[in-house]
Formats: C-alpha cells, sequence, structure tokens
C-alpha cells in the first residue's frame, strides 16, 4: 500500500488545501493521472498522482488544510485490492456449491467521470458553489477549456462573492509574496551564493531571428526567449553542476533538463513553472510548450509535476526595462540565470568601435555544488552557442 501525500509544490509552501477529489475510492489509477485540485498562496494546482493501483481510503475531506507531507489517500497494489475484497466478501458454505461451481467475480467500481470535462481549479469550485453543470457548458480556455469566466457567465454575474462566514480562498499575492519572501531569506542565509555575470552580443542572434520569422506566419513566429532557453539548456550539458538539488546534505544531479520559467501572474506574485526536457526539443516545439504554459499559468490550470520538477530556473527581466537581475537560488535547485533588456551598446569588434545590440546575462549559483569557475565555463558556453543559433 501507498500513501499519497500533501505534496509540497515549492520550497515556501507549508500547507495546502484540498480543493477537490478527481477521483473516489475503487477507481483505477496510473503514474500522471490528476487526482486532486490543491490550493496554495500562489493559486490551485491540478494535483497528479505518481503510483498504480486502486484508490484505497480518502482520508482529507474537501476544503480541509494540511500541512505539506500529510496523508491524504491510501493507493492499494493488485495483492492488496485482492486481499481487501476477499476480506469484505461474505464468508461461502462449503456444501453450497459443488467444486465445479466457478468463483464469484468481485464487481470492480467505475471509473469517476469527473475529470471527463476539463476545467481549470478556479471554475470547477466556482461551479459547485453556484451549482453549475460543467459538462453544459463551452469553453473558452486553451483546447476548449471551461475558464471561470465561463462559469461566473453561466451563473448570471459577472463575479460570484462568497458567503461572509468562508474562509478567504483563492489567488492572494500578499500571502504568496509572503511566502516566497520567506523562502527567499531561507535561500540567502542557508545557500553560499556566488554571483557572475557576463555581456553579450546578440547581433547574430537577433539576425537570424528577424530572417527567420520573415518567413513564417505572424502565428508561428519565434519570440527572441526562445533562443536563450534552448542555449541554457545546451549549456547545462557542459556543465552539469548546475542542473539538479542540493538535498539531504550533497549535490544531486538531474539528467534531465527542466527548466523553470518565471512567470508574473496578472493578480501580481510570480510562479516558476517547469519547461520539460528543454535540450532535446526544437525552437518550434519550445515556442509552442511556452505559451501553454505561460497561458495555463495565468489561468489557474498548472499540475504539480510543473511546480516541483523544475532544475534550474530562468528569470527573463528584459520586457520589464531592466537591465540585469542577480536573482536568488531557489531550493533545493543551485542556480538561477537572469537576463536582461537587450541594449544598444560601444562594441569593439576587430579594432572597431561600433554599437551593437548587448544583453547582459548573470548566473547565482550554490557554492556548494559547484565553483566560480565551472560558473564561468557555463557562462562562455551559454555566449558560444548565442553566437551560433542557426544550429540551436
Amino acid at each position: 500500500m501507498a500513501d499519497f501525500i500533501m505534496p509540497a509544490l515549492g520550497a515556501d509552501m507549508e500547507e495546502g488545501t484540498l480543493v477537490e477529489w478527481m477521483v473516489k475510492p475503487g477507481d483505477q489509477v496510473k503514474s500522471g493521472d490528476v487526482v486532486a485540485v490543491i490550493e496554495t498562496v500562489k493559486g490551485a494546482i491540478e494535483t497528479e498522482i505518481f503510483e498504480n493501483g486502486t484508490v484505497g481510503e480518502l482520508r482529507v475531506k474537501v476544503g480541509e488544510t494540511v500541512p505539506v507531507g500529510t496523508v491524504l489517500a491510501t493507493i492499494l497494489g493488485n495483492e492488496e485490492e485482492k486481499a481487501e475484497a476477499a476480506a469484505s466478501a461474505p464468508a461461502t458454505p462449503v456444501h453450497a456449491a459443488p467444486e465445479t461451481a466457478p468463483k464469484p467475480q468481485v464487481p470492480v467500481a467505475p471509473k469517476a467521470p469527473a475529470g471527463a470535462v476539463r476545467a481549470s481549479p478556479a471554475a470547477r469550485k466556482l461551479a459547485m458553489e453556484a451549482g453549475v453543470d460543467l459538462a453544459r457548458l463551452k469553453g473558452t480556455g486553451p483546447g476548449g477549456a471551461v475558464t471561470l469566466a465561463d462559469v461566473q457567465a453561466a451563473a448570471g454575474a459577472s463575479s460570484v462573492a462568497e458567503p461572509p462566514s468562508a474562509p478567504k480562498r483563492g489567488f492572494d499575492p500578499e500571502a504568496m509574496r509572503r511566502g516566497i519572501a520567506a523562502a527567499m531569506a531561507k535561500s540567502k542565509r542557508e545557500i553560499p551564493h556566488y554571483y557572475l555575470s557576463t555581456q553579450i552580443d546578440m547581433t547574430r542572434a537577433l539576425q537570424w531571428l528577424s530572417a527567420a520569422n520573415a518567413k513564417r506566419k505572424i502565428g508561428d513566429r519565434l519570440l527572441q526567449l526562445v533562443l536563450p532557453l534552448k542555449a541554457l539548456a545546451l549549456a547545462l550539458r557542459e556543465v552539469p553542476e548546475l542542473n539538479g538539488f542540493y538535498s539531504e546534505g550533497a549535490f544531486q544531479p538531474n539528467e534531465q533538463i527542466h527548466i523553470g520559467v518565471a512567470i508574473a501572474l496578472r493578480g501580481g506574485g510570480l510562479v516558476a513553472p517547469a519547461l520539460h526536457d528543454v535540450d532535446k526539443k526544437s525552437l518550434d516545439e519550445l515556442m509552442r510548450d511556452l505559451n501553454d504554459l505561460i497561458t495555463r499559468a495565468r489561468t489557474g490550470m498548472l499540475r504539480s509535476s510543473e511546480m516541483t520538477d523544475p532544475t534550474v530556473t530562468l528569470t527573463n527581466m528584459g520586457d520589464t526595462g531592466v537591465e540585469g537581475i542577480f536573482g536568488i537560488v531557489y531550493p533545493p535547485q543551485v542556480a538561477i540565470v537572469g537576463l536582461g533588456r537587450v541594449v544598444e551598446r560601444p562594441w569593439v569588434v576587430e579594432g572597431t568601435l561600433e554599437p551593437r545590440p548587448i544583453m547582459l546575462a548573470s548566473l547565482s549559483a550554490d557554492h556548494r555544488a559547484s565553483d566560480g569557475h565551472r560558473g564561468g565555463i557555463f557562462l562562455n558556453t551559454f555566449d558560444k552557442l548565442l553566437q551560433k543559433p542557426e544550429a540551436l
């Protein structure tokens, strides 16, 4: 028997609220299935399970807030399920049937249809409160998903207020900032940071990007960010000490490169969900995945694996006009890369001074996992990769 516990969806999470069960006792589940919606200070997260088996007991009720690590449900393996079914079956007298009689079949509970309608956690919560049938709604979200606005429109109001006695729920930017601040303060106390930066000539990268986008339809054009994303992933292959987790007193490198992309939320606050296997994807695949990730982050449709999988983080402040940023490592990760705005600067090229588009790239890293020498090799490799954008 395995336990499905309240996961830690980030270093700043201490407790979570169970918003919805997507399964019931008797349901068959497999690794990767969404089984619950859990609300944190960063919003409601669709939470996956990583066990195969049958749902046993649901130990936490909807609406309960429990600490990280609390057992939410039990998951039975095949043998345990058979034993439990046998123990609960009525005893059959020896003389009741001849030896050739077939053994009684144990009925298997049908899989719950709760997840059939794709909807954001906030939309599901409001639909339940307002008595709206999600199956009757036409979703306007990504892939036809039902959004909070769809449910509000169906309920006949632009917003539905909670009863005065109900506790405050939903996205709370102030609570998020407090959680992030606590995690960052802990990081600065416990992680011996070192900081490096380099200026990167973006002439070739931007020229290649402009020529590539000129051949594409508007909807298929690439954002500038996908080039550093791919270059970052490939550079981590050369310096694997920056990709992984520091846990239980030792660095644990990760073979997979999952880059957490810092995304500002419209209501305030910040999340950094993972883009998976960035080093193995084409620029077009990264563009599609990036658009999808940003959309789901801002509509409350992230999954728990996207919040816990990042092996390194990329924060891009260029769109705010900031020229440089030195981030704080988000534990248990050991590095964060920061990108600033591309600015025209005087640059010496073969003895001649000329204006060039320059981007400041920074690295903040954990000295327990790497050192400045390895960090310098990483930034140099990152720079060289951006000088050959056609090879990304």
